[in-house]
């Protein structure tokens, strides 16, 4: 028996392959806690990133009062947002609700709803009407969720990276002694493995829609479209679901457009966002994302199906992250394309 146990330590594949079986159990155990991992893993990998991109350029800066003054801006940023910009947010949104409303209300969606009510009984109208409304109240239950979630997640990354340089000390010791040394140090193999490149695909995505956002804002501003900061939010949450994000946009953003300027706008918008989905797709994701992902478009949306399948909302986004560190377990790589011209005879 001790020496199946030794054998089974010695054999390094077999023993992470039963490690990473451990992790997602766990992970799967403490599923109801997900949004407050990942919020947690985000926050604070960004806020580590940026104290190694201040102390490159700066290196005297302690880290103690770099996370200080970051999370006083976060905090006067959420002050401001909470006081100034979520009023302001709120009367856009509502006024873009009344947009739709005065778009499903106009002559040429009468028609429409008038012949479609000729095929649709309407006892199935009032149970998708009664449908719609369950889903309604489980979208604001869920926003008081991931409220409380963003709040505890940005106090246990608070705590993480104010002690950063305890925290790693002490995290060191599980490697260098007692019985599960083996076992930690797997854990600590998967976890450079899965910041290297789900945090890095993540925050490269994160920049992605930060400038879809800008370009967006930019255009609407220009076509003198209402409600650009709500249009904005929206368009941000959507870029950050990889390649289908920014197409996703298109229909609630023409929907407002065509309520605005008519079926003119609809085709300015179409345009507005194929230029956009290009920069993305040949300027924005080879600059960010570098040798990351290069994935198919094909296995993009394939990886974005089955993680909402299996989680919602934040499979969307977390999908082809996951689906890259899982590559990059199995090390399988692409070979990179090479740049050298063919030689003439």
């Amino acid at each position: 028996m001790e020496n199946a146990w030794q054998r089974f330590k010695q054999n390094v594949p077999l023993r992470r392959f039963v490690v990473l079986l451990v992790i997602i159990a766990l992970l799967y155990e403490m599923r109801a806690m997900m949004n407050t991992i990942l919020l947690t893993f985000i926050f604070t990998y960004l806020v580590v990133h940026l104290i190694r991109l201040v102390q490159r350029h700066i290196p005297k800066i302690p880290s103690g009062v770099i996370v200080s003054i970051t999370y006083i801006l976060i905090l006067l940023c959420l002050y401001f947002a909470v006081t100034i910009y979520l009023p302001m947010l709120v009367k856009q949104i509502s006024k873009m609700f009344k947009s739709v409303l005065a778009f499903y209300e106009s002559d040429s969606m009468t028609g429409i709803m008038r012949y479609v009510s000729r095929y649709v009984n309407r006892n199935e109208l009032v149970t998708q009407a009664k449908t719609g409304m369950s889903v309604m109240m489980k979208t604001l239950t869920s926003v008081g969720t991931l409220t409380v979630s963003i709040f505890m997640s940005l106090i246990l990354s608070f705590f993480y990276t104010i002690e950063l340089k305890k925290m790693n000390e002490f995290s060191n010791l599980f490697v260098k002694s007692g019985i599960f040394k083996w076992f930690f140090e797997d854990v600590r193999y998967f976890g450079r493995k899965f910041t290297n490149t789900f945090g890095v695909v993540l925050e490269a995505q994160f920049f992605i829609a930060l400038c879809n956002t800008a370009l967006t804002m930019i255009c609407l501003a220009f076509m003198k479209m209402p409600q650009i900061i709500a249009l904005g939010l929206m368009v941000f949450i959507l870029s950050l679901i990889p390649v289908a994000g920014v197409i996703i946009s298109l229909i609630p953003l023409s929907i407002v457009g065509y309520s605005v300027g008519g079926i003119r706008y609809v085709i300015y918008i179409f345009i507005m966002i194929m230029i956009i989905h290009t920069v993305e797709a040949y300027v924005l994701n080879p600059k960010f994302m570098a040798s990351k992902t290069e994935l198919p478009i094909f296995y993009t949306f394939l990886v974005l199906l089955v993680a909402e399948h299996f989680w919602g909302t934040w499979g969307l986004i977390v999908g082809v992250p996951i689906f890259t560190f899982f590559l990059d377990v199995l090390g399988i790589k692409p070979t990179k394309k090479s740049k050298k011209k063919a030689v003439l005879k």
